[in-house]
């Protein structure tokens, strides 16, 4: 491919979704899962970038990204606050508390689960 490998287009769509310029990154992210169908990360930052725009897609994106990745506290993060902004918050619960069961002490799960008591 003419714009680099797909670790150069991820590289530069994680910096295009840092500088708010959601259209490339996805485009970026878009190439990378279509040469790697498996990229958890790629699934992953295109939920983010999804995430943002509040995009249809946002949640079947980052559950991919935990399908192929399951036991990434990150990605399971992402995925519940998401579940969360959407108010799914049954959704948001089970997935902080499955962080708890990789990672007993994660702060972020145990501030999420607060939240949402």
């Amino acid at each position: 491919m003419a714009e680099g490998s797909a670790a150069e287009r991820f590289a530069k769509g994680v910096q295009h979704k840092l500088n708010g310029e959601y259209d490339e990154a996805e485009r970026l992210f878009r190439s990378v899962i279509d040469e790697q169908p498996q990229n958890a990360d790629a699934y992953h930052e295109l939920g983010l970038v999804y995430g943002f725009r509040v995009h249809d897609d946002t949640i079947v994106t980052l559950e991919k990204a935990v399908r192929l990745s399951p036991n990434n506290i990150a990605f399971i993060i992402s995925l519940g606050k998401t579940y969360a902004m959407f108010g799914e918050d049954d959704k948001a619960k089970k997935a902080f508390q499955h962080v708890l069961t990789l990672d007993p002490f994660n702060d972020e799960a145990i501030k999420q689960l607060d939240f949402l008591a």
